[in-house]
């Protein structure tokens, strides 16, 4: 594992990360807003074919658009970022899927989760996005395209565009290849 905007404080314990996120940091590309914003801290490996990754998290979100979850990257320009984001005072399962723009989805979620689960299972040129509220059911909120036969940094990110940063936690992140479906 590696870190891409490595934060001033974090801490790892065997598959479990704490971070201070980086004040004033985000990730988006160009839409609606019209900047481009590649600074949050991201802590990944390099995966390459299908793949599935699983993550807890847990944070302790306090400004408007405060975030943590998963991130999948090819490059600065393609890439996904899912997980919780603060806004309006509303707790949301969020996806910025980027090819150039960047495009958000959001879901509410129901009062204010302490922690929830998301799962990305890449399959070929899509990646598929699920989130629990208990770790047991997983909900699909989304599948968006993703380049095929491109090894990915895949991992955990946080960040938190309007705030001073705050603290995160993520726990049991987990990453397994996928077996090719052609060859069973």
């Amino acid at each position: 594992m590696e870190w891409y905007n490595e934060p001033a404080k974090w801490s790892v314990d065997e598959d479990n990360l704490t971070m201070a996120v980086t004040p004033k940091s985000d990730y988006w590309r160009k839409t609606h807003y019209g900047f481009t914003a590649d600074d949050g801290p991201f802590y990944f490996c390099n995966v390459s074919g299908d793949f599935e990754v699983s993550v807890k998290i847990t944070g302790d979100y306090q400004f408007q658009y405060d975030q943590m979850g998963l991130m999948l990257r090819i490059d600065d320009k393609h890439w996904i970022k899912t997980g919780i984001e603060y806004v309006d005072g509303v707790y949301k399962f969020s996806a910025v899927v980027t090819n150039d723009f960047s495009s958000w989805n959001v879901i509410p979620l129901p009062g204010k989760p302490v922690s929830i689960w998301i799962r990305a299972i890449r399959k070929k040129d899509a990646v598929e996005i699920f989130y629990s509220m208990d770790g047991i059911i997983f909900i699909l909120s989304n599948l968006a395209y993703f380049h095929e036969n491109q090894s990915a940094m895949v991992g955990m990110m946080a960040a938190s565009p309007t705030g001073e940063g705050f603290n995160a936690a993520f726990e049991h992140f987990c990453v397994k290849n996928l077996p090719d479906e052609k060859n069973g």
